[in-house]
């Protein structure tokens, strides 16, 4: 994949405190994950790289209201994620409470998402991006390739990663710029995902080999 500053941007899921603060809900399942990986330090390697390249960055968030805990059924990690609370907000046009939640953007992140530039998409509600506009906002800047990264690896990654292959982008997934759950019955999330991403996407590079890609 040729990656380049007109038609290649980077999409970035979850950078919340959830799920990469150590005093997030989910810290206890994937809490190792990030730290071999150096997610946290990843992700923060690819915003800078990203804004000083000038590639357009995208953030793909999850949040819930207090109207989805209304839902009648969920599936597996949904139920998990409606049940602490994750990514939680007091509703869709409120920020009370946001600064500093669960829901908001990890304070390393902020300067970069927060900078007038970044276009931070309408939340995706289960895993994907079919609930919100992410690929609406991407075609209406003629971007054809993304560079993927963020949170978590075999859930919202994987499923951003499947919907947008399917809906025509050429994708690079960063593998050390995620990670996943280690759950004691559902098994590595990380392990599933590479898996998966050698199978689907068009590249899986390094936060090394994209830095350099993008330079």
């Amino acid at each position: 994949m040729n990656i380049n500053q007109n038609d290649t941007a980077v999409v970035v899921i979850d950078p919340q405190n959830d799920v990469l603060s150590e005093t997030g809900v989910s810290w206890d399942l994937v809490g190792d994950s990030v730290k071999e990986n150096k997610t946290i330090e990843n992700i923060e390697r690819i915003f800078k790289a990203a804004k000083h390249n000038k590639f357009e960055v995208f953030i793909s968030p999850h949040y819930y209201y207090p109207t989805d805990y209304a839902w009648k059924f969920a599936g597996t990690v949904e139920q998990m994620m409606l049940k602490s609370r994750e990514f939680e907000r007091k509703g869709a046009l409120s920020l009370d409470g946001f600064l500093g939640s669960g829901a908001d953007w990890l304070d390393r992140y902020k300067p970069f998402i927060e900078d007038s530039k970044t276009i931070v998409v309408s939340p995706h509600k289960a895993y994907g991006p079919q609930s919100n506009d992410l690929v609406l906002q991407l075609r209406k800047r003629n971007i054809s390739k993304i560079i993927l990264l963020g949170m978590l690896a075999n859930i919202c990654v994987e499923a951003h990663l499947r919907d947008l292959i399917e809906q025509g982008f050429e994708v690079t997934v960063i593998k050390d710029a995620t990670a996943a759950p280690r759950h004691p019955e559902l098994g590595d999330g990380y392990k599933a995902a590479l898996i998966n991403f050698g199978y689907i996407a068009n590249a899986v590079l390094s936060t090394d080999d994209v830095i350099e890609a993008m330079a």
